[in-house]
């Protein structure tokens, strides 16, 4: 894979749009990063190696199970893989891990936007298992990527959405490790220098 003008966390994401299968409407549609981010929302991109395999399904039913909760904070969830449209939509009429999954399926057959996020394995024409999350603005401000043998919790996706959006409405803050909503956050400054533990125990 190269390096290339990959995306880093902290850059702003050039806007680009997929065609789509989109399971809720059970029809085929297009995502436009553009559109999104005009709607205030956040975008969280999902890339998994291919359709018809065996982590990746997993996965995807992990994702759905938690796809309420994510919507509910302001996000757009897109599955994204180099297989057509065509096989998303035959991968989710016959695979019954993915019942209920309706979120957006996009298409990427060409790897133009896998290679933009780094997770383009030229070798196998595949994408690693990435986790993206852009903000309103158009900022990376997440990245994950697993290779193949090893699938992801949507337990933690969900927690750095939680925080993300919990930290834009509080740009002061920091959120330690394992935080989540209603926990202590870490105001930095230079009164907290050598003192964490105090501040997350006071």
């Amino acid at each position: 894979m190269s390096d290339v003008n990959v995306l880093r966390v902290g850059q702003t994401v050039p806007l680009f749009e997929l065609e789509t299968y989109e399971p809720a409407k059970g029809d085929f549609g297009k995502f436009s990063l553009g559109a999104v981010q005009a709607a205030g929302k956040w975008t969280v991109l999902v890339f998994y190696p291919a359709d018809f395999t065996f982590v990746c399904p997993t996965e995807l039913a992990d994702l759905a199970a938690k796809h309420p909760q994510l919507a509910a904070l302001g996000a757009e969830v897109v599955g994204v893989s180099t297989d057509t449209k065509f096989a998303h939509l035959a991968w989710l009429g016959s695979e019954r891990l993915l019942a209920d999954v309706k979120y957006t399926m996009a298409a990427d057959p060409t790897g133009r936007i896998s290679k933009m996020f780094g997770v383009y394995d030229e070798g196998s024409g595949l994408a690693l298992r990435g986790t993206f999350v852009i903000n309103p603005d158009g900022l990376l401000v997440s990245s994950e990527v697993n290779f193949y043998n090893v699938g992801r919790d949507a337990d933690e996706l969900l927690r750095k959405l939680e925080a993300n959006t919990y930290l834009a409405k509080h740009p002061s803050e920091a959120c330690p490790a394992k935080w989540k909503p209603g926990s202590k956050t870490l105001t930095p400054g230079k009164d907290m220098v050598g003192k964490v533990y105090e501040a997350l125990n006071s």
